[in-house]
This record gives C-alpha cells, sequence and structure tokens, in this order.
C-alpha cells in the first residue's frame, strides 16, 4: 500500500516523459500540524456575547511544541486575553461560525489536527444591533453551533489523523469522552476534568479505538510534548522523529 507523502522518505522523484526525466523537489517527511485553541464569541448585541473561560494555553503549548520538533504548523487561535508569543503567527478567529470557515480551508494542507479550541456549544439565535437595554426580565433563545469537527469529515482523507478535547465532569468524563469519539469520528480524544480550565496542569485520558491510558498530571506545556510524540508514534506511525530541532526551544 502506498504510503501517504508526509510517511515516506525524504528523496528525489524523478518522472520520465518521452526522453527527458523532470527532477521533482524532495518530499518534506514533516507531518504538517493545524491546532486549535482558545475560545469562540457569539454575540448577543454589539457589545455581549457568550463564550467560555478558555485561555488557549493548552493551544499555544501545543503550538510551541510542534515548532521545538521543527514541525510545519498553522495555528488557529481565539479572542483570547493573554499575550501570545512575539515569534508566534496565527490566524484569528471569533465566532464558532469562523472558526469553520478556517477550519474546511485549512485542514485540506495539513496532515494532522488538534483541537484544542474551546467552542461554544450554543450561540444566540438573533444578535442584537446597538445595545440591549436594562428593561425587566430578559429571554434569551440560544440554538446549537455547528458541530465543526463532525463537518470536516466529508474532506478528510484516510491518512489525516484528527484528535479532540472533551472538557467534562469527572464523575462522567470517560463515558462522554468516548461518545464524542465515535460520533465526531476522530482517531483519538483527550479527556480531562472542569478543573483543567485556567489551570496551570493537566490531568487527562487519552482515548481511541484500542483503549485509554491514563496521563499522570503535567505541566501543560509537558502534556504538549508528550501527545505529539503520541500522534506520531500511534496514529502515524511513518512519523518517528520527535527529536527537538537544535536551536529551537519552547522559549525561543
Amino acid at each position: 500500500m502506498t504510503r501517504p507523502a508526509h510517511h515516506r522518505p525524504r528523496h528525489l522523484v524523478s518522472y520520465t516523459l518521452g526522453h527527458s526525466a523532470i527532477a521533482m523537489p524532495p518530499i518534506d517527511p514533516r507531518p504538517r500540524l493545524l491546532i486549535t485553541a482558545g475560545p469562540t464569541r457569539e454575540p448577543l448585541d454589539s457589545v455581549r456575547y457568550v463564550s467560555n473561560r478558555s485561555s488557549g494555553r493548552m493551544g499555544l503549548a501545543l503550538a510551541a511544541a510542534g515548532r521545538v520538533l521543527g514541525w510545519p504548523t498553522t495555528l488557529l487561535l481565539g479572542p483570547i486575553t493573554s499575550a501570545i508569543p512575539p515569534d508566534q503567527d496565527a490566524i484569528r478567529f471569533e465566532t464558532t461560525s469562523d472558526l469553520s470557515s478556517l477550519l474546511h480551508a485549512h485542514w485540506p494542507q495539513h496532515d494532522l489536527l488538534i483541537m484544542a479550541a474551546a467552542v461554544c456549544d450554543h450561540r444566540p439565535a438573533i444578535p442584537q444591533q446597538g445595545k440591549i437595554q436594562r428593561e425587566g426580565p430578559l429571554t434569551i433563545e440560544l440554538l446549537a453551533t455547528e458541530d465543526i469537527v463532525a463537518s470536516i469529515d466529508s474532506i478528510t482523507r484516510p491518512e489525516q489523523v484528527r484528535i479532540g478535547f472533551a472538557l467534562e465532569p469527572r464523575e462522567c468524563m470517560e463515558d462522554a469522552a468516548r461518545d464524542k469519539l465515535r460520533r465526531k469520528n476522530l482517531d483519538a480524544i483527550i479527556a480531562n476534568p472542569l478543573e483543567t480550565m485556567d489551570a496551570d496542569t493537566i490531568d487527562a485520558m487519552l482515548i481511541d479505538a484500542s483503549g485509554s491510558t491514563d496521563v499522570p498530571s503535567m505541566t501543560k506545556e509537558a502534556f504538549a510534548h508528550w501527545i505529539l510524540e503520541q500522534a506520531a508514534t500511534r496514529y502515524s506511525p511513518g512519523i518517528v522523529d520527535t527529536t527537538p530541532v537544535q536551536g529551537l526551544d519552547a522559549d525561543a
């Protein structure tokens, strides 16, 4: 079976056309990494919105880890309040619809997706122009947002790998994550309890079709390196080199 391009060894490919050999550029064996991070915001009126407390720190740590490994990395980043590293490029989004458009545009050019963004499950049905005034009780109708991870299933190639996150109450975390793994047709999902939000550390479980792996509590930066190693060895076996590129580090 022909391996996908990022699983093949680096070499010079040549094709023969008539009596002439056409040399093609070397194939880059490094996986192309796509990361989403941060919250989405769904407008209620011109000044207010529905959102969540995601800091984007996990996604930023994943992008930094990808850079250390020398993997071509694209970061789709929501409206976080903290500053991002000056050498970290990011494509920004605001709403779930914005992120969906970016994901559909960028996913075909990548090999590995880690969906660390905290996407709002609901949005106001009709955002109001201007500012809603305080004039007694207010009822807001909410509609479910698009399941954007499931929506890219139709444009996902067999060799592409998708890893999601599930932030759930600890008592039902594993069952809820397994349900998301199945519904969203993911290769793996990282289940983590509600306490992870705003925390410096992560206490997680990696779940895939073969079972689950409990991950001891560690910093989000250490976990980012661990999950990229797992992605390379478990789900993309042709990607075996997770050695940091000389001269690069997460704080560079």
